[in-house]
């Protein structure tokens, strides 16, 4: 793959622009989407980016494992708050604001980015350790079992369809 090139945040928008096709004046939507990702860019140039922004700061000096951790521990807090006291909150958060959703957006981008930097501190291919965990969570989860019910893998007898413990 090319090397990412030095981008400021404007280049990347315009280069996001281009690459979904946007008309150059709007801004790149990511609020109130489909739920859909865009295809561009991807984990791998992502994380290359994020490790020329380190780079060229001198932080990977404090990257190291515990620290990304502690720091994302800290995001997710952040996103915490984002929806504590709100009660239910409908897919879509059509009672949010649009400033509500974009520090959504933000939060989860953090998130996102210690996550990502943690999986490349502890060399960890992210996207194929999720393709991994998703084959598992199907061995571990048959839909013919698990259709509909919010049990645990313990709870379900493994011999037939039927779930031990206590039914919801």
């Amino acid at each position: 793959m090319e090397e990412i090139k030095s981008l400021n945040n404007q280049e990347l928008t315009n280069n996001l622009k281009t690459e979904t096709g946007d008309d150059a004046k709007k801004e790149v939507k990511v609020i109130d989407t489909d739920g859909t990702f865009s295809s561009h860019p991807n984990f791998e140039e992502i994380r290359q980016i994020q490790s020329k922004f380190i780079k060229d700061r001198n932080w990977d000096q404090y990257h190291q494992p515990r620290n990304l951790l502690l720091a994302l521990v800290g995001e997710v807090g952040e996103l915490a708050e984002l929806f504590q006291w709100r009660g239910e909150v409908k897919e879509g958060l059509p009672d949010w604001t649009n400033e509500d959703k974009e520090h959504l957006s933000q939060e989860l981008s953090d998130v996102f980015i210690y996550l990502l930097r943690l999986s490349e501190k502890c060399h960890i291919d992210l996207p194929a350790a999720v393709l991994k965990k998703i084959a598992l969570n199907e061995q571990k989860y048959p839909a013919s079992k698990v259709w509909g019910s919010k049990k645990k893998y313990s709870e379900y007898d493994s011999s037939d369809n039927t779930c031990t413990g206590n039914e919801q």
